[in-house]
């Protein structure tokens, strides 16, 4: 009896001392969220497709930002950028880390741009395609 008093003491210390460290890692649980598509392939460079994205706080996630159009794409969202965790961005499986958000993200040819990061603040978040907002390319992230 005594043993396995002592094992089960034992097992539950380990796993209290690895919660914290488990309970930090939230990335590696990340949901892939709908690609934000900026333009297309049959040359109508104004579309977007998914303008409003929701989420969770507390969730990690993993957003595409596809530019397929031919327009220089300069992407803001700046109030969204404070209100995440950034994990990492990744352009051509180059991954960028730092402890501050970006201002924007500029593409000048399509390709993609991958966020991993995890939703903080709620809130409505604007995101638009300055210069092109008049265009239709405007959004929001909505994060519940």
């Amino acid at each position: 009896m005594k043993r396995t008093i002592r094992a089960a003491t034992l097992a539950l210390a380990a796993m209290l001392a690895a919660g914290p460290a488990l309970a930090l890692d939230l990335t590696k649980k990340r949901a892939n969220l709908p690609d934000l598509v900026l333009g297309n392939e049959e040359g109508n460079d104004f579309v977007v497709e998914n303008k409003e994205i929701e989420l969770e706080s507390g969730k990690a996630y993993r957003l595409r930002i596809v530019a397929k159009g031919r327009q220089e794409y300069k992407f803001y969202a700046t109030e969204f950028f404070r209100n995440i965790w950034f994990n990492q961005i990744v352009i051509q499986h180059l991954e960028i880390h730092g402890s501050g958000p970006p201002d924007h993200l500029e593409f000048d040819d399509p390709g993609e741009i991958a966020l991993e990061f995890v939703a903080i603040k709620p809130g409505e978040y604007p995101w638009t395609v300055r210069g092109l907002e008049a265009k239709g390319m405007a959004g929001k992230f909505i994060v519940k």
